[in-house]
């Protein structure tokens, strides 16, 4: 337990044979329970696990799930979810089976959860100082750029690394998500943020530090996640402006978001066209130029507005985190 509450962390793994008896090993002593969620792996992390479970079956609870078949790491999680709702845990925790996530950092996550600071706390590896030297370029600044999408699309404007899967929810937030709803591969965070920001749920980040070569096998290649994720994130986006600003209570900031997209649309149309007159005739319209500017300043004014009316309907849901005593 911490801070008087019970604590369970769900551990998703798919071929972890080399890194998860590591992971399991050196869980806190305050986690009550682990709940390992094998996604149907073809080598040994079944087998490993359970001589885990028999070596530690009297320090603490561990308990493994398997899936019948591969489901993705967001389906992984929201079985991790159920049972974890099914026990009662008043905090449940997420870290990867690949030893990505330091388990000496736990309790920075559990604790504001723990403690009602908030509802959903994450861990924000970009912000720690030396990230850009330790993580590798590439996942950096593809994370970076779906941090800011992620931003507009969930409300939650103050949070960034928005791919990480190492956090921490409460029951109460949890139990209001319709888990198998929920995104089944590599856009679940997102999709939770986003769900989470229609319920008013708050949302901490907590700066920790980034682990990277440690034996791990990325399983995710940037250059076919990034436009899966963005299309995934514009769909989010869309359903966020329906559920929470017209079907829950309307906001004319949708309104100012349709003018921005509106004006947006017409803009590139009349830009391909003043390109195919120049092309043609080899003279610029000018009436054409006008209105293409037009549309494209009408449209980041619309969009500009939309985004700070967004900002304020969401201030108040930015969780807050206890700085640890110092030692």
């Amino acid at each position: 337990m911490l801070e008087n509450k019970t604590v369970a962390v769900v551990v998703p793994c798919f071929n972890e044979e080399t890194q998860i008896d590591a992971v399991i090993a050196t869980m806190p002593d305050f986690v009550d329970c682990i709940i390992v969620v094998d996604d149907a792996s073809t080598d040994a992390t079944v087998a490993v696990v359970r001589r885990r479970m028999e070596a530690d079956g009297d320090r603490r609870e561990i308990v493994l799930l398997p899936h019948e078949k591969n489901r993705g790491v967001g389906a992984a999680i929201a079985t991790g979810y159920k049972e974890a709702v099914r026990r009662r845990i008043d905090v449940t925790a997420v870290m990867a089976g690949d030893g990505q996530m330091d388990p000496g950092q736990l309790h920075l996550l559990v604790g504001p959860v723990a403690r009602g600071e908030a509802d959903y706390a994450k861990a924000n590896r970009l912000f720690y100082r030396g990230a850009w030297g330790t993580t590798p370029r590439h996942r950096y600044l593809g994370n970076a750029f779906l941090s800011m999408l992620t931003k507009i699309a969930s409300g939650y404007w103050h949070v960034a690394d928005s791919q990480t899967g190492y956090t921490a929810i409460s029951l109460a937030a949890v139990e209001l998500l319709d888990l198998d709803a929920l995104y089944p591969r590599y856009g679940y965070p997102n999709d939770l943020l986003v769900r989470l920001n229609v319920y008013d749920m708050r949302v901490a980040d907590v700066h920790l530090r980034p682990v990277y070569n440690v034996g791990e096998r990325s399983k995710m290649r940037v250059w076919k996640v990034v436009p899966t994720m963005s299309w995934l994130i514009l769909k989010r986006f869309v359903w966020r402006m329906k559920e929470k600003y017209i079907v829950r209570d309307f906001h004319p900031l949708v309104l100012f978001y349709g003018a921005a997209g509106l004006t947006g649309l017409m803009g590139m149309g009349f830009f391909v066209r003043l390109l195919y007159m120049w092309a043609t005739t080899g003279v610029v319209p000018e009436i054409n130029a006008l209105v293409c500017a037009l549309c494209a300043i009408s449209s980041v004014q619309f969009g500009l507005f939309a985004m700070w009316f967004d900002m304020e309907m969401n201030r108040d849901l930015k969780g807050s985190v206890t700085p640890p005593p110092k030692a």
